[in-house]
């Protein structure tokens, strides 16, 4: 049998082959699955009658003790609502467990997502039929705003799932939607050497960047895919697929928390994220490939604070390039990458539509180039 999932239209049926499709009447069994990023697979199967949860079985290659204690966690799930938020189904099972218990491999959390994912409220990655928007130049300023036009297309559904390489010619600021201008921006090192300064949606730290030297892609997303996931872990868990080409690369990588990823050499990159309304959901990253750090240095103001965690004295030694840890071509890093992502997820390559361009146009013209936008903090 075939799942079905939405394609780029809301009246538009594709069917993919994924996992069973969710029935839902009372009398049917449901079945959700969840991996736990670096953890363990997380299985339920469990009945609704008359708005509750019942007949709950959770299995998995998790790891429990004591072992009366997977019954204690069927009967907290049990005679649960239908509607259970998963902060209602994770709390749940934190109160049903007894004190001495220890889950190794999963978490309470782990539970509420897989729970989710039975009852339909929560996806998985094969429950979308996902499309890869290759790298092409564009402004600065239009990458951004398109950030914006694509969350909010994947959300309305008139798009799916789509991930998203950047490029661009002019050398570039782009700062974190919280940021200030005056405190994250030298204006003699931006005059001096011809810099654009856009700030995005998302949070997070300002990058720097010049044609070539970092990778940057978007993740659009709905907002049903981490469900369950906290903010913090779904940083992990959107971009366990990078760590997969990167490790391909011969790159291991790592999460340092909140949202940097590193390697035992330094910190490669940052990744920042924008929820909306609409559901649809944005999770951004660029990792440098090629820095010119002085040039950093002059365009960016990092103070002692910044840096104060990190355990380094010098901004320049915060970001270690690609180039030199692969000895690769930029272009064959993210061929690396869009392979990785393709064969996990079956994504089709795709491209922007002409409506898309002229949309994020438009935006840029009453947005993100304007004045007001940039010095929202000044």
């Amino acid at each position: 049998m075939r799942a079905f999932v939405f394609s780029g239209k809301m009246d538009t049926m594709t069917t993919h082959p994924a996992q069973e499709p969710h029935t839902h009447d009372d009398d049917a069994r449901l079945h959700g699955e969840y991996k736990v990023p670096g953890g363990k697979l997380v299985v339920v199967d469990l009945e609704v009658a008359n708005g509750r949860f019942s007949n709950v079985s959770l299995s998995g290659d998790f790891f429990l003790e004591p072992d009366e204690a997977l019954e204690d966690i069927n009967r907290a799930l049990t005679g649960l609502q239908e509607n259970s938020t998963a902060a209602d189904i994770t709390a749940a099972v934190n109160a049903g467990l007894p004190p001495e218990a220890v889950l190794f491999g999963f978490s309470a959390e782990a539970v509420a997502v897989t729970v989710r994912r039975a009852l339909s409220k929560a996806t998985g990655w094969a429950d979308h039929q996902w499309q890869v928007i290759p790298p092409s130049v564009l402004p600065t300023q239009v990458n951004v705003a398109l950030d914006e036009v694509l969350t909010e297309a994947v959300g309305a559904g008139r798009r799916n799932p789509t991930l998203r390489f950047w490029d661009w010619e002019e050398p570039s600021v782009v700062i974190g939607s919280f940021q200030s201008v005056r405190n994250e921006v030298d204006p003699d090192g931006v005059s001096k050497h011809g810099i654009t300064v856009v700030r995005r949606i998302s949070g997070g730290g300002a990058m720097f960047m010049e044609a070539g030297n970092c990778i940057t892609y978007s993740l659009y997303l709905p907002q049903t895919l981490v469900d369950g996931i906290s903010f913090a872990d779904s940083y992990a868990f959107l971009d366990a697929w990078v760590m997969a080409a990167l490790e391909k690369l011969g790159i291991t990588a790592f999460y340092v928390p909140l949202n940097d990823i590193a390697t035992d050499q330094g910190k490669i990159g940052g990744a920042a994220q924008k929820r909306l309304a609409s559901g649809g959901m944005l999770h951004h990253v660029t990792m440098s490939y090629d820095i010119d750090a002085d040039k950093m240095v002059e365009v960016l103001r990092i103070g002692k604070e910044k840096l104060s965690d990190k355990g380094t004295r010098s901004a320049k030694k915060r970001v270690d390039p690609l180039r030199r840890q692969t000895g690769l071509a930029r272009s064959a890093i993210l061929q690396a990458m869009q392979d990785v992502f393709t064969e996990r997820y079956g994504a089709v390559e795709t491209r922007l539509t002409d409506n898309e361009l002229a949309e994020a146009r438009r935006r840029v013209d009453a947005k993100f180039g304007t004045g007001e936008w940039l010095n929202r903090v000044p």
